[in-house]
């Protein structure tokens, strides 16, 4: 039979381990409460590194570098026909339909274009994405935002948590890492 005193040393530890638990549990909620969960890279193999993929409510964001990609480094990306060709939008429907003429855009320092499409997913469902492909000196950064993005504060806030800290972080580490 264990004794008092091992018993209550026991019990100060299970119960410091709880506490620890929950505060772990907690402090993660309260640093990542911005509603993106990120999931795995949902894209076979190819010659770009893995990129990062988030789902937030309705929405999917991939995103990657392509280190050396970028057609024109002087000018980046321009043309509507560079979005349609370099943002990987083909891995998600081979057959995509863009909705209108591309819009210059910003994201962080990085200048591109971004375009809306039409997409039949595989499960045989329409969805709606933007493609943005913007240049860091002769590197190309693309992503693809998948959900109602016709709706100005969903476009919003993805567009800002790609900005984020977040995301930025481990992009900057691919660009400079090279």
């Amino acid at each position: 039979m264990l004794s008092r005193r091992t018993l209550l040393q026991t019990s100060m530890a299970a119960g410091l381990v709880a506490g620890l638990a929950g505060l772990s549990v907690f402090a993660n909620w309260y640093v990542d409460n911005t509603g993106w969960h990120q999931i795995a890279w949902p894209f076979p193999r190819d010659a770009w590194p893995k990129g990062q993929a988030w789902r937030g409510e309705g929405v999917e964001i991939y995103i990657r570098p392509k280190l050396g990609f970028c057609g024109n480094c002087d000018t980046g990306v321009v043309e509507d026909s560079e979005v349609d060709r370099v943002t990987d939008i083909d891995l998600l429907d081979e057959h995509f339909t863009p909705l209108q003429g591309g819009n210059r855009i910003r994201i962080t320092d990085l200048f591109g274009r971004s375009r809306f499409y039409r997409l039949k997913m595989k499960d045989g469902s329409q969805r709606l994405a933007e493609a943005i492909a913007v240049s860091y000196n002769c590197d190309l950064v693309v992503a693809i935002i998948v959900g109602n993005v016709t709706d100005e504060a969903t476009r919003k806030t993805a567009h800002q948590f790609i900005e984020s800290n977040k995301v930025q972080v481990r992009l900057n580490q691919q660009l400079e890492g090279k």
